[in-house]
């Protein structure tokens, strides 16, 4: 089961979000790794709904080592997606409070 997830309906599209924050090695090392089979089992399951999928990693400031910048060029290479810390609104394709908005 995932994290979490967000159905945005103008877009017609689920979000997977998987949240990873840790501050040792561990098993979501490996973790990192499985985005592309966990999305294209989500996308076959809601195909006959006609759904679109998204994957997102929300990740902590762990993983901003540079160890990781071989998972984590994988994960946008298989058409997944990483944030650290927090998912801006409009990569969910959710509206944006003007007072959020940069100039």
């Amino acid at each position: 089961m995932p994290d979490d997830c967000i159905f945005v309906l103008h877009n017609n599209t689920l979000f997977i979000i998987e949240c990873k924050f840790q501050q040792v090695k561990g098993s979501v090392d490996e973790k990192l790794q499985t985005c592309d089979f966990k999305k294209k089992q989500y996308k076959k399951l809601l195909a006959p709904a006609n759904i679109e999928v998204e994957y997102v990693y929300l990740l902590g400031e762990w993983f901003k080592n540079p160890k990781y910048k071989d998972v984590l060029d994988y994960i946008i290479s298989v058409n997944c997606s990483y944030y650290f810390e927090y998912i801006p609104l409009a990569k969910l394709g959710l509206p944006v409070p003007p007072e959020l908005v940069n100039d």
